[in-house]
């Protein structure tokens, strides 16, 4: 999406070459792993596998990936647990950032996450250092076309509970509270519209402006965490330029 997309302003655009599908296919498998442990490998009385398997389709994953996921987690072919763990620091020039991983092995994930961090130029911190300078929230993309009416996206997605739609740069921003995240997403779905991406993030509440050799360094960071293969999403409240 275009820069001055809210979306991107939160999170760096992955996927951008068919080379780096492999790694999103391997980071929405470890979602759905960890669905799975959580509510079972049924996604009619899981909600959140639910979730997982709908990003993997907006992912474009096929459904052998899909299912060879669920069905790795249930223990039919291994068994590997993944633990959900957050990282909260500080980039270059005071840049508040937040990492959401999936890991095997916490100790060695924290340790190469101190590691990223302290060459960036940047620390990492405790729990709760940043946080609180970010709202949780849930986003629904949805492509803009000829076809579209504004109006009636907007009234079909207030109905269905969510809090705001925008119109940025040739999509549509959804943004619900995360308990309301599903039932949007599904009503939407049930109306016709085709989802581009949708998941729970976290929004700044205030940007830092970088310019130069400052902001460089700030993307080096991002894209160094966004490349391991632990994480899942990073959270920042850089302001991103065009």
């Amino acid at each position: 999406m275009a820069g001055h997309s809210k979306w991107a302003n939160i999170k760096n655009k992955k996927g951008k070459t068919d080379a780096e599908r492999g790694k999103i296919f391997t980071k929405i498998g470890r979602q759905i792993a960890v669905a799975v442990k959580e509510g079972g490998s049924d996604p009619e009385t899981n909600a959140r596998l639910r979730d997982a398997i709908a990003s993997a389709r907006a992912a474009n994953m096929p459904n052998d990936n899909i299912n060879r996921s669920i069905k790795r987690a249930s223990g039919e072919l291994g068994n590997v647990i993944y633990e959900e763990v957050t990282y909260e620091g500080y980039g270059p020039n005071g840049v508040a950032i937040i990492v959401q991983a999936l890991t095997d092995n916490r100790n060695r994930t924290a340790g190469e996450m101190r590691y990223i961090f302290d060459r960036g130029g940047g620390s990492l911190g405790a729990t709760g250092c940043v946080a609180w300078m970010f709202d949780r929230k849930g986003l629904i993309v949805i492509e803009d076309t000829e076809e579209m009416d504004e109006d009636d996206l907007m009234m079909a997605a207030l109905e269905a509970g969510a809090e705001d739609v925008e119109l940025e740069d040739g999509v549509f921003e959804i943004l619900t509270d995360p308990s309301d995240f599903t039932v949007v997403r599904e009503s939407l779905e049930e109306s016709g519209y085709t989802i581009a991406s949708s998941e729970v993030i976290m929004i700044p509440q205030n940007y830092v402006e970088l310019v130069g050799d400052e902001y460089d360094q700030a993307l080096a960071v991002f894209e160094k965490l966004e490349d391991h293969d632990d994480v899942q999403s990073v959270y920042h409240n850089l302001q991103l330029h065009d």
